[in-house]
C-alpha cells in the first residue's frame, strides 16, 4: 500500500524534503520531472541525507561527502559502502506517494 509523503508543490527541484513518518524518515527529491524517495539516513554515519546537496541523480551526506544514487541507493564512493533503501514513487492528484514496504 502506498503512503502519502507530501504534495508535489512542496518539492523544489534539487532540494531534498525530509518527511518523518511513524517508522521511517524519507528524503524526497525532485530531479527534473522525476521524483525519488530514499531513506533519510547515511549508511556510514547515521546522518540525515536530506541535509546534503543533490547533484544529477545523487544525494550527498553532509558529514563525510559520500554520495548515494537516488535510483538505486548505492553509494558512488567512500566512505560509505552499504546502500540505502529507496522507494518507488508515484504522483496522484498532486500528491507524492511511495511504496515503503518494498
Amino acid at each position: 500500500m502506498a503512503t502519502r509523503l507530501c504534495a508535489l508543490a512542496e518539492l523544489s527541484p534539487g532540494v531534498p524534503l525530509r518527511v518523518e513518518l511513524d517508522s521511517t524518515e524519507v528524503a524526497v527529491v525532485r530531479v527534473g520531472e522525476e521524483i525519488f524517495a530514499i531513506e533519510d539516513v547515511c549508511s556510514h554515519a547515521d546522518i540525515p541525507l536530506s541535509e546534503g546537496d543533490v547533484e544529477d541523480c545523487t544525494i550527498e551526506c553532509a558529514l563525510h561527502g559520500s554520495r548515494f544514487d537516488l535510483r538505486t541507493g548505492k553509494p558512488t564512493g567512500p566512505p560509505a559502502t552499504r546502500p540505502v533503501p529507496v522507494f518507488e514513487t508515484s504522483v496522484v492528484d498532486g500528491d507524492v506517494f511511495a511504496e515503503l514496504d518494498s
